[in-house]
């Protein structure tokens, strides 16, 4: 494979993308892309070439993506008012329903986008080829779940055919009733079942800071529950960092918060010695 013709000119350097394609071939990697980085186009456009890029690469790697701001202008339109509760949207029977087809529509969205430049991905979300069966969060949330089990044979059926899976975070309860799930919950759930050796999140910070607002590259996770006690780390980053360290110490050996603004910032976390964002380990 001439890696030349088809890396990017501005992505890692080719002879370290050839050192971790070795080192990654027979791990999985799941991928969680922030719904709050993908409203802009061009950002969704890159980051569809670099899954494209790592499935050509033949990198395992699962898609789970997240929705927020869609479903929030899609209420909007209907002039429901969101009530959110520890960070959790409270999800009655209507804003589940508008949840659900948000969240499905732009699935198809990264499949034909995948398909249009030539890699094969597969929709799974709750009206197809559901994986995640849920257990309701709490009363006060709604149709709010906390996934309780994963079909990894479909995961892992769907990868051996150099099919990329693309996740919806939504799941089946009981009655077959649809409920909402957290995106970063949904993506540790299931790098944790599918005991992958990278979780990536895709957000829209640069990843942990420290005190003085700079990046921290690595971190353990003594460190990191040290930072929430001490206050470095507030509000929204504490149910993202706690997502990570259930991870870590569920068979999931580093979890990486990584900006999806950047342009190929998923491409230097995989291939490059320096990394990008902040790599959490054990």
């Amino acid at each position: 494979m001439d890696l030349k013709k088809i890396l990017p000119v501005n992505g890692p350097p080719i002879e370290e993308v050839a050192k971790y394609i070795e080192k990654y071939k027979n791990d999985l990697i799941v991928i969680k892309y922030g719904g709050n980085v993908f409203i802009d186009r061009n950002i969704f456009n890159n980051f569809i070439s670099d899954i494209s890029l790592l499935n050509k690469l033949g990198l395992s790697i699962v898609v789970v993506h997240g929705g927020g701001p869609r479903i929030k202008r899609e209420l909007d339109k209907s002039n429901i008012k969101s009530k959110f509760i520890r960070g959790l949207r409270v999800t009655d029977k209507k804003i589940i329903g508008i949840v659900e087809s948000v969240l499905i529509d732009f699935n198809n969205d990264i499949v034909s986008s995948l398909k249009e430049i030539g890699s094969h991905a597969i929709s799974i979300n709750t009206k197809k080829n559901n994986i995640i069966e849920v257990i309701p969060e709490a009363d006060e949330l709604g149709f709010v779940g906390l996934p309780y089990k994963i079909n990894v044979e479909m995961i892992t059926d769907t990868i051996k055919k150099n099919i990329i899976p693309i996740i919806s975070p939504l799941g089946i309860g009981k009655n077959n009733q649809a409920y909402n799930i957290n995106g970063d919950t949904a993506a540790g759930a299931i790098a944790k079942s599918l005991k992958s050796r990278r979780l990536l999140l895709m957000t829209n910070v640069k990843g942990v800071l420290d005190k003085e607002k700079k990046l921290i590259e690595e971190i353990s996770s003594s460190e990191i529950l040290e930072m929430i006690k001490n206050e470095t780390i507030t509000e929204g980053m504490i149910p993202k960092i706690n997502t990570c360290l259930d991870a870590i110490n569920n068979g999931v050996t580093a979890v990486g918060i990584i900006d999806g603004r950047e342009k190929h910032s998923i491409l230097f976390e995989i291939f490059s010695d320096k990394g990008s964002g902040t790599l959490i380990r054990k």
